[in-house]
């Protein structure tokens, strides 16, 4: 099993989270099967940035992202050269620490 440690998030994980899954799960994927609701408007598919995260730590043991993953990203909120979008980054077997950003370009939610 590999941890991914959530940074605290004011809405989502106000105390932050460790989760635990098994590698070949998307970080989003594993983050909503423990209750932390992270924003996936697409259906986990790729064409919207709302699942956007930031890899503090464990980048370096994913796959690198695609030419469309960067597309998306490239319209994130808050860009950093660690970003994800987590229905994309796939778990492998090194823990990981991400962070949710406090903003995203949603204009629709799947929660309501």
């Amino acid at each position: 099993m590999t941890k991914i440690i959530v940074l605290p998030h004011e809405d989502l994980c106000p105390e932050g989270a460790v989760i635990e899954t098994d590698p070949g799960v998307s970080v989003c994927e594993a983050m909503l099967k423990n209750d932390i609701e992270i924003e996936h408007a697409c259906e986990l598919s790729c064409a919207c940035t709302t699942c956007h995260i930031i890899v503090r730590e464990g980048l370096d043991s994913m796959e690198e992202s695609d030419e469309l993953e960067d597309d998306m990203l490239d319209k994130a909120w808050g860009l950093e050269p660690e970003s994800r979008l987590s229905c994309q980054a796939i778990v492998a077997d090194e823990d990981l620490v991400v962070e949710i950003p406090k903003y995203t370009i949603n204009m629709v939610s799947e929660r309501h």
